[in-house]
């Protein structure tokens, strides 16, 4: 793996023109393709294997044209304080609005609220609902202003007026802002991280370059695979995340061989080779947990992941070939001002050709640093034996002043080492405490509610709950088939009897039946807001009660509509968690275990994760549930969680906590095989990976801050949340916790048993090849002759 990445590199610096060429072509390719895509639709939420999904698919098949997908609008009028909706003036004032609002050209038609049963029994509120003939997207600016006409002149009257119902959704998702905050904020990371412009703006510029081409795939497919507007979203999110990362881990470790005295090429090689090899895995694992999503059963959530997945597949590519084609264009660019000014004095061929001396003159006899392999299990001296020979050399000799001296990492990771038991125990119980909220984890599918008191929304929606009752806001439709009933009508009027019946209903509507005959629909209204448990326990009622209804009226009856949608969506992601967590934590747990050949290491990874990840749910209950500092992050109104933010919590920041465990322990077990004791491998992994790891962290948390200023509610929770994930994980976990589990494990963490060994694939991700056979490595990539000298070892040639 280092081999084919180190000559992979070493190709792109040197042909850096035709990689720029490549990736120029393919991003006018896909952009010129989207340009002419046909716009992505509106996909329909759908949950194979709920009762509601299937009470759906009926109503579709027995009232075919009936379940017309035409957006709706609901005009809630409230009279003033004392009078009532039904006097001469208002009752006048609202059917000239009636009239007003059915005249739009996009607009199938409009209820009156006096002939439709529409009107409060005290009388103070009443409610008309436009039909449209179109998707909630597809409303003109011409048809919304005469909606927002129709209602300021109602208001003009006196009347309160306020309008809800899906024709108020204009489509949207994030509006650009959360990616402008993202990327300003790394930018000054990466330059505080650097210290240079031109490292600070690499990975910015590939980062951009990543999502540009995914976003313009994504679109372009949209229409063949079935793409929603919203599917992008999370692609866009984490491919501008990991692609700023990885593009990140290349250049700084690019910048470490240079300061070591490689010569630009060469240090590109190396850094594609070790870090892109870190790259490659850390990708595969974001891959792995978002392609993992399919397992939940949810086709918009599967589609959500595969395309992210697409995108970080790009943000690894990119890291991998653009991201050394441009150093070959700049060099020098992206060094320190001291390095630049040291390197312009020394001049980069006589640097080269004296790496490949120190190379040649380090491999012809073994180092002390050999004996410190003794007694350890075989396979890790095997792995130390190889690497003895470079081990002042890769490891060793661009260790220079620069990265010899202690740094904060370093500090940091001597003071664990000193005290591994009481940080390892602060840390736990820190996370553990802050995980407690997540026992009272309630999950839905916010709707009006959930949005501020500021947006006519949110007040329609509880003018609605004061007239009518706080269930009127999510009825249970309850689909009939009587089909093999002897009188379908009479039927009909059974189930309805019986669920009227159930505590907890306040009213059913009348039956509507289809051309047939042999299918009824009615609505059935809860005394309890859609939120409420005690609605979901009626919604189980009902369908418990079932068998004894259904033999009684002698036809089968489902419960669907909104509200208990919402709920079996809950369900199925709360009994697909476990599955989806074995899934993807074994998935990872394996690759991890052949990526650093240990068994506690990935073991210790997964337990990290799962703190991190039970902590920021939490998090998420106290805030977005429980109300604590919700007005510091602009929540509005309190309530269940998102049903499916649990998953893509635990998904995405999977994959991202093991980009971190990643990145920062592989330069451990690179110090390790080289010799090091495990105590110092631990310190030499802080001193090399900890300031780029923070910065890396503080990228991910500021785009996914950025979300948290997005209107939409599911948008602000997941921002919210997967920020408050990769803080916890990467700097207590990561950064507190491996380090304390580490130094109490010592040599035991990197021990295999030796059949294990024999079973797993062999893959280099710490450069043991390159560390073994530069001289070999580089002239293949170059074309050369290796040349040896006589006096050169056999196995440093081989």
């Amino acid at each position: 793996m280092a081999t084919f990445l180190y000559r992979l590199g070493r190709t792109a610096f040197r042909r850096r023109g035709y990689v720029a060429l490549l990736w120029l072509a393919v991003l006018a390719a896909v952009g010129l393709g989207a340009l002419r895509a046909p716009g992505a639709a509106d996909e329909e939420f759908s949950t194979p294997g709920i009762e509601s999904q299937k009470a759906f698919d009926l109503m579709q098949e027995r009232f075919p044209g009936a379940a017309a997908d035409g957006a709706t609008a609901r005009v809630v009028f409230v009279a003033p304080h004392g009078e009532r909706v039904t006097a001469t003036g208002h009752r006048k004032a609202i059917e000239e609005t009636v009239t007003g609002l059915g005249d739009g050209a996009q607009v199938a038609g409009v209820t009156d609220p006096f002939t439709a049963n529409a009107v409060s029994k005290d009388g103070t509120t009443a409610y008309a609902t436009v039909t449209y003939k179109v998707k909630s997207s597809e409303i003109t600016d011409t048809a919304r202003t005469a909606l927002d006409d129709a209602v300021d002149q109602a208001r003009d009257t006196g009347l309160t007026v306020e309008t809800g119902g899906s024709a108020m959704d204009s489509g949207g998702g994030p509006g650009g802002v959360a990616e402008v905050v993202g990327i300003a904020v790394a930018a000054v990371v990466l330059l505080t991280t650097f210290g240079s412009l031109a490292a600070a703006g690499l990975p910015l510029l590939t980062a951009i370059l990543g999502v540009g081409v995914s976003m313009f795939t994504i679109t372009v497919l949209s229409a063949s695979l079935g793409l929603s507007t919203s599917t992008g979203t999370l692609a866009m999110m984490l491919g501008l995340a990991v692609g700023i990362d990885y593009a990140l881990f290349v250049v700084s470790r690019y910048r470490e061989e240079r300061a070591g005295g490689r010569s630009p090429e060469e240090a590109a090689g190396i850094a594609v080779g070790t870090a892109g090899s870190a790259v490659v895995f850390a990708g595969l694992t974001v891959v792995i947990a978002l392609a993992g999503l399919a397992v939940v059963g949810i086709p918009m959530l599967t589609k959500m992941g595969l395309t992210a997945a697409g995108a970080v597949v790009v943000a690894v590519v990119i890291a991998l070939t653009v991201v050394p084609a441009l150093l070959g264009f700049w060099p020098n660019a992206v060094l320190a001002g001291a390095a630049r000014r040291r390197d312009a004095g020394r001049g980069d061929a006589g640097r080269g050709n004296a790496g490949r001396r120190r190379f040649r003159l380090r491999s012809k006899q073994p180092t002390p640093q050999d004996g410190n392999t003794a007694g350890r299990d075989d396979s890790h001296q095997s792995h130390a034996s190889h690497a003895s020979h470079d081990t002042r050399g890769s490891h060793h000799s661009h260790a220079s002043d620069d990265t010899r001296r202690d740094n904060l990492g370093t500090r940091w990771a001597r003071l664990v080492l000193r005290r591994p038991v009481p940080v390892l125990l602060l840390a736990v119980l820190g996370l553990g405490a802050l995980a407690v909220p997540m026992t009272q984890l309630q999950l839905g599918m916010p709707g009006d509610e959930a949005k501020s008191t500021s947006t006519t929304e949110r007040r329609a929606y509880d003018d609605l709950a004061e007239g009518f009752g706080p269930g009127f806001n999510g009825p249970l439709t309850i689909v009939v088939d009587a089909r093999g009933a002897a009188d379908a009508k009479a039927a009909v009027d059974t189930v309805s009897e019986r669920i009227a019946g159930t505590t907890g209903v306040v009213s059913v509507s009348r039956a509507h039946f289809n051309k047939a005959g042999d299918t009824a629909v009615f609505t059935a209204t809860p005394s309890t807001s859609p939120s409420d448990d005690r609605t979901k326990t009626l919604v189980k009622t009902i369908r418990g009660e079932r068998p004894a209804v259904e033999s009684a009226a002698g036809a089968s009856y489902e419960v669907t509509g909104t509200t208990a949608l919402n709920i079996d969506v809950a369900g199925k992601v709360q009994s697909a968690l476990v599955p989806y967590l074995v899934t993807v934590v074994g998935l990872a747990v394996v690759l991890l275990l052949v990526v650093f050949r240990s068994l506690l290491v990935p073991l210790k990874a997964a337990l990290g994760f799962l703190l991190s990840v039970l902590a920021a749910l939490g998090a998420v209950v106290l805030v977005f549930q429980q109300g604590h500092a919700a007005g510091l992050f602009g929540v509005a109104q309190t309530g269940p969680i998102m049903s499916l933010m649990p998953i893509f919590l635990v998904g995405i920041v999977f994959g991202l906590a093991m980009d971190y465990e990643v990145f920062l322990v592989s330069r451990m077990r690179e110090a390790y095989v080289h010799g090091e004791s495990a105590r110092e491998a631990v310190v030499s992994g802080f001193r090399h990976s900890a300031r780029v790891v923070v910065a890396a962290a503080l990228i991910m948390i500021a785009v996914f801050a950025g979300f948290i200023g997005e209107s939409e509610s599911m948008i602000k929770m997941i921002g919210f949340g997967m920020a408050t994930a990769v803080l916890l994980d990467a700097f207590v976990v990561r950064m507190a916790i491996v380090p304390a589990v580490l130094a109490l494990l010592g040599d035991r963490a990197w021990r295999l048993p030796k059949w294990l060994d024999r079973l797993l694939p062999r893959v280099d991700i710490e450069g043991e090849a390159l560390t073994r056979d530069r001289g070999t490595a580089e002239a293949v990539a170059t074309g050369a002759d290796p040349d040896p000298t006589p006096d050169e070892p056999v196995e440093a040639r081989l």
